[in-house]
């Protein structure tokens, strides 16, 4: 789905008034050092609940190859877009979004890896003075092919969308009989690259007893982060969140109640709170977008492959910035990500069963 086929409030067309990868992955011309005029002091972004904004999630495509029947149960519908943030718009984005404190970004989707540039976003990424950790969200297609590239460009952290160790229930989720080979290349990751592995899967009824056991056997000697994530309510999937919405407690009292115990998030982690064992090397995470007081430390902003700002997951409209990206106009940029600050939610509205704009998480990666 295209962002601009949304029928939208006014909110979405608000736009303030303010001004081939080289040899041996070498330094991408796009990725090369801002100019001093960029290097003027610029105060870090800080929204109008005190809270620093460190932390962006970029799109690069919303088109996904799975058929995950929590987002995508028919596929992806339509043509590609054929307008998707370009390596040089890209570039400029990160400037400015390093310039006001950023300084993790993920890559996401849709699927990330069907961009046949992906390697040198992860370059230009990576290369941008300010920003700390590059990270990308997929789903494991062929991820032994692509390991060695991401490797040499400069990912820091891999996020591989898991939702069963079971094979024929992967079948089932996704429409991929791919599980075996996914496992296989999840190990060489860990023994071949120093990539950070977490694996993320939707917390389902059917399910989540199952994937539990499984996982907490699973990082018992890998150092993997295995995370639940608390089923959301779009437009789309409303039938089968009632089916299969499971609460997040119900994880957590079984980690508590077996010897594991919490850990505090980094000011530039993401919203998941990990659990650690003495006895496994590998931890459990959950997020848990349903639970009290979850929005409170939120640090990120979101921009979808077309260059429109999410300031909340599930906000009631976006706001294009790509005028700042096509003219390289990185002070711009800047201005406008501040303008955008007293506007940002304090929370989402999911407990009302409003999920805002978001039809379906491949629009933005989730």
């Amino acid at each position: 789905m295209n962002d601009d086929t949304l029928n939208l409030s006014s909110a979405q067309l608000y736009s303030p008034a303010t001004s081939a990868i080289a040899d041996s992955f070498g330094a991408s011309s796009f990725a090369a050092p801002a100019s001093s005029a960029e290097h003027l002091d610029t105060k870090p972004l800080t929204d109008g609940f005190a809270r620093r904004l460190t932390y962006l999630r970029l799109s690069i495509t919303d088109f996904c190859n799975f058929r995950c029947e929590y987002c995508l149960p028919n596929g992806y519908q339509g043509k590609r877009p054929d307008d998707e943030l370009s390596i040089p718009e890209i570039a400029t984005l990160i400037r400015g979004f390093a310039q006001v404190g950023t300084k993790k970004v993920r890559i996401t989707g849709g699927e990330p890896s069907i961009r046949r540039d992906v390697v040198e976003i992860i370059q230009t990424i990576k290369q941008t003075l300010g920003i700390e950790t590059v990270a990308m969200t997929s789903n494991g297609y062929k991820l032994g092919k692509h390991l060695p590239s991401w490797q040499a460009a400069g990912l820091d952290q891999l996020n591989i969308s898991m939702d069963s160790f079971d094979a024929a229930t992967f079948y089932k989720m996704t429409g991929f009989n791919t599980l075996p080979q996914l496992l296989a290349d999840m190990d060489t990751l860990l023994t071949t690259t120093d990539i950070k592995l977490k694996i993320n899967s939707v917390l389902m009824a059917e399910t989540a007893f199952e994937n539990l056991i499984t996982a907490i056997d699973y990082v018992k000697d890998r150092p993997v982060t295995y995370r639940f994530i608390e089923f959301m309510q779009t437009s789309d999937n409303s039938d089968l969140f009632f089916a299969q919405h499971a609460h997040s407690d119900t994880i957590i009292d079984y980690l508590l109640e077996h010897g594991w115990q919490p850990h505090e998030r980094g000011s530039s982690d993401g919203p998941a709170v990990e659990y650690s064992h003495p006895d496994y090397v590998g931890r459990i995470g959950m997020i848990a977008p349903y639970a009290a007081h979850f929005c409170d430390t939120c640090n990120r902003l979101r921009v979808s492959s077309q260059g429109k700002v999410h300031l909340c997951l599930f906000d009631q409209g976006n706001y294009d910035i790509r005028q700042h990206l096509q003219s390289n106009d990185v002070r711009g940029l800047v201005d406008t990500l501040h303008s955008f600050m007293p506007i940002k939610p304090e929370h989402h509205h999911l407990h009302e069963s409003n999920s805002g704009i978001m039809h379906n998480l491949s629009i933005i990666g989730g």
